[in-house]
């Protein structure tokens, strides 16, 4: 098969007949063989209803649907486990993404050799209250992700070579860094491709602004697991031992202050009045807490049965 399209959902029934139709369309008129993967995460409204009519009009037409709304990504890693496609599609079904940009993301794929394309949204019908967050946050995507060159993270229009969904799991909010996701598994060629941006046609946007302040805190996460995932004792260890030897330091130094004082014949008073006695004190039990959080980490890590689970792209054997 040559296409699979995933297209999470969620109350979008005015939207999916005219979407399914769209594809359709751009799939016979480029002679592709393909398969669209409804996954309908929980809807309220008729919109399970609006698949299974459509299935039975169109056997190149599946779907999921969940017993409740879990997001946008586990609704995403389940169509990733179920497609069949050499290329994957993903796209949204508010018809802001527009299927007719489906051939040139797959010839990029396929003649290009990328293992991933995003699109880019370089105009978009948003207002500033969304487009604002959306630039800074894509800019702290880029530096953090180290993919410079996509300036969308979280466009819904995403093309992949089927081995990259296979190798990725999407959990959480973690959607919006499938990039990063991908650059962390191995697939490095990574490209962009501007793509039109459509004014919602039907319905109403299902995000509101917290999902900025969420996906800072997403992006926090991604970065630690990939960097310190299977060796917590580098950071904690580390922060640890350093906060203990300042702590103790400090201790010693405000002993040497009373110890010169004494015998020096000045006025001095009891360690224990002195608030840097305390704040020592405190940097040292952080210290050890901290070191004591790298060391269970560790020991977590060394019995999950992932932790030699690596990537291999070829093998010669004789």
């Amino acid at each position: 098969m040559d296409i699979s399209v995933v297209v999470p959902l969620y109350n979008e029934e005015e939207s999916l007949p005219e979407l399914e139709a769209w594809i359709r369309r751009v799939m016979e008129a480029n002679g592709f063989s393909y398969e669209i993967l409804f996954i309908n995460d929980g809807s309220t409204d008729r919109s399970w209803e609006v698949i299974e009519r459509l299935s039975e009009s169109n056997p190149c037409v599946r779907g999921v649907s969940f017993r409740r709304n879990y997001g946008k990504s586990p609704a995403l890693n389940t169509g990733f486990t179920r497609a069949k496609g050499d290329v994957v599609i993903t796209m949204d079904a508010d018809l802001q993404d527009s299927p007719d940009e489906i051939p040139e993301l797959v010839r990029m794929i396929r003649e290009d050799g990328y293992d991933l394309v995003s699109g880019w949204k370089q105009k978009r019908y948003d207002p500033l209250s969304k487009t604002i967050p959306t630039k800074l946050f894509n800019a702290t995507a880029r530096r953090v992700s180290g993919i410079h060159n996509l300036h969308d993270f979280n466009c819904g229009l995403k093309a992949y070579r089927n081995k990259v969904v296979k190798h990725i799991e999407v959990y959480g909010d973690m959607h919006r860094y499938i990039p990063f996701l991908a650059k962390n598994a191995g697939f490095n060629r990574i490209g962009e491709k501007v793509v039109k941006h459509q004014a919602r046609k039907y319905g109403k946007t299902k995000f509101g602004l917290d999902r900025f302040v969420n996906g800072y805190l997403d992006l926090a996460t991604l970065w630690f697991t990939n960097k310190f995932g299977i060796k917590p004792m580098h950071f904690f260890g580390l922060l640890g031992s350093l906060m203990f030897l300042i702590g103790l330091l400090a201790v010693m130094m405000v002993g040497s202050m009373k110890l010169y004082h004494m015998y020096s014949g000045h006025p001095y008073t009891l360690v224990t009045d002195s608030p840097y006695f305390y704040i020592a004190l405190v940097t040292m039990i952080l210290g050890t807490q901290l070191f004591l959080t790298g060391f269970i980490g560790e020991l977590i890590v060394r019995n999950s049965p992932r932790r030699n689970n690596y990537e291999i792209e070829e093998e010669i054997t004789r």
